[in-house]
Order: C-alpha cells, then structure tokens, then sequence
C-alpha cells in the first residue's frame, strides 16, 4: 500500500484528499516524460538522469543523446530546466556514448563523462530496448 507520512493514501484516484491528487497528478505526469530521446543516427554523447518528484520519492531514469552537444553537460543544461518547468527536480547518473545506425538497427553504447562519470549502461540499454525493440542494442565499458 502507499503511504505518505505513515497515512494509506486509500483510492489513489478516488477521495483521499488534495494531496494524494496532487500525487496522482505528479506521478502521471511523470509518466508522461518519454524514456528515450537521442538523434536518429550517428555517434553522439549521452545521458542517464534520474527524475525525481519534487519533494517526493517517485522516479524514473531516462536516456538523453545529441550530436549537437560538445560536452555531456550541455545535454542536462536543456534537460534540467524543461524538467523543471514539470515541476521536477534531475539528477545526472552519468553518460556516455551512443552510436546509432538506424539502417541497419543498431545501437551500441559505451564510453564515459568527464563531468558525470560513466553511466551504468546496462540500465541506458533498457531503457533504449523500450523504445528501439526491433534493434539490435549492445554496450561495453570500452572507452572507443
């Protein structure tokens, strides 16, 4: 059962209140935010941000690539503050690179960030399999 303060949010969608719709509204939006966008082809930086309700425990992490980006922190200077405007708060879990051939339906993530660190990968490539199911997705921890 959830619970806010020791208190069942009882019916989640129902009459518990302001807060727990609040919650709900929060959560669904949320939801909302897609797991997964990166360029449609070529080799380019990425990052995997966790975000979080404001002032609560709800998350997801989401997968965010760009050949227009020169460093990974340019990525979560776009990110953060579209985040934010949801009424989100972000965290970067660290980034990498992704190499993306949308002919032949290949992905393939490796390296790191200087600035954030090197993101666990196998938790980028699920999160790419959700929306790249017909590719073919691999990883390493190689740096090239």
């Amino acid at each position: 059962m959830l619970s806010i303060l020791g208190r069942p949010l009882i019916g989640l969608r129902g009459s518990a209140g302001p807060f727990s719709k609040a919650l709900v509204a929060m959560a669904d939006a949320l939801a909302k935010i897609p797991d997964v966008e990166i360029d449609p082809e070529g080799t380019f930086k990425y990052i995997l941000v966790r975000v979080k309700v404001k002032d609560g425990d709800v998350h997801k992490d989401i997968v965010r690539g760009t050949k227009s980006a020169e460093y990974h922190n340019h990525i979560f200077e776009k990110v953060n503050p579209a985040m934010e405007a949801l009424g989100m708060e972000c965290k970067c879990l660290g980034g990498g690179k992704i190499e993306h051939n949308n002919q032949d339906k290949k992905l393939r993530v490796f390296g790191e960030s200087t600035a954030f660190g090197k993101a666990d990968h196998s938790v980028s490539v699920e999160k790419l399999k959700s929306t790249f199911s017909d590719y073919e997705i691999t990883w390493s921890d190689d740096k090239k």
